[in-house]
């Protein structure tokens, strides 16, 4: 769910945050940085986890936001993320990329439906393996965790190129 206020992008992210979104999440924050936006706020009241491939996602999309000029004072923030996401972010050294911020009350009701696209099997295990491969090089620790996943998924997407090719 995303709400667009002035120059604040709120994207509203519910039950579990998983491979399958993150191509969807990835596709609608860089749309919304080319045209403009700077600010993003994700919020996580209703997230009760995220896999790693959404981690990576978050951390490539706010790597993005500072790489840019425009963007790069621009910290995106994460709203109410429950202990366990916290713990997660903070394990695997990318608590640092965000703001974490607490609140009371919903930042809005006017959120609406992001768009969703039929993404391709391919683009997924693509999109898994960047961002284990960037988990990977955020923090030196994170290697043995995920090096035999991305290997899987780079083998993985090898045999789906040239079957698709």
């Amino acid at each position: 769910m995303v709400a667009i206020f002035d120059s604040v992008v709120c994207i509203k992210i519910s039950g579990r945050a998983t491979f399958v979104s993150s191509v969807d999440l990835n596709k609608l924050v860089e749309e919304l940085a080319n045209r403009g936006q700077k600010h993003f706020v994700f919020d996580l009241t209703d997230c009760v986890m995220m896999d790693s491939t959404f981690l990576g996602v978050l951390a490539g999309i706010a790597l993005k936001l500072a790489s840019k000029t425009e963007t790069a004072n621009c910290q995106p923030q994460l709203l109410n993320a429950n202990p366990r996401i916290s713990e997660v972010l903070e394990n695997l050294g990318m608590a640092h990329l965000f703001k974490l911020v607490n609140s009371k009350g919903q930042l809005t009701n006017a959120y609406e439906p992001a768009k969703s696209e039929n993404v391709s099997q391919v683009e997924i295990t693509r999109t898994c393996l960047e961002a284990h491969k960037l988990l990977m090089s955020i923090q030196p620790e994170n290697i043995s965790k995920f090096k035999d996943v991305a290997q899987f998924l780079a083998e993985d997407l090898k045999r789906q190129e040239s079957s698709a090719g």
